[in-house]
């Protein structure tokens, strides 16, 4: 009993699998689904939909500070990049882009069971972090 019990702590203490951020999840703002792969040794992830997407499939990417990408449609946009594994789960060093004010922020993404922490800063420690849910 005392060894089980053991090995339960020892595999709680080693975190999350890598994989744990990978699949769709529902953002903490506008009901958005984001899909989260590998993308080679990173993880990347892409708009899927939010509201505005369903309540206007044509919504463009009009608040990107790139002029030349404010017309391209915000349905599949990346908003996710070059994350590096930390262990235990942990992808850091990415960046996060944010259709709603057209600017991309560094970020951190941390995984626990069915929730992601999401966390985007203009630089520590000006950090704003959200909780998505893993949707199934």
């Amino acid at each position: 009993m005392m060894v089980a019990f053991t090995l339960a702590l020892a595999l709680a203490a080693a975190g999350q699998p890598a994989d744990a951020v990978i699949g769709r999840w529902k953002t903490g703002n506008r009901n958005g689904v984001v899909q989260i792969d590998r993308c080679g040794n990173s993880v990347c992830g892409r708009l899927v939909t939010s509201d505005g997407i369903r309540t206007n499939p044509a919504l463009t990417d009009a608040n990107n500070s790139d002029a030349s990408l404010r017309n391209r449609p915000l349905k599949g946009v990346s908003l996710l990049s070059g994350f590096k594994a930390e262990g235990g789960g942990v992808w850091n060093g990415g960046k996060i882009y944010n259709p709603e004010d057209g600017k991309t922020y560094t970020a951190k993404l941390t995984p626990s069971g069915d929730t992601l922490k999401v966390r985007g800063c203009v630089f520590v420690p000006l950090c704003k972090t959200q909780t998505w849910t893993r949707l199934r």
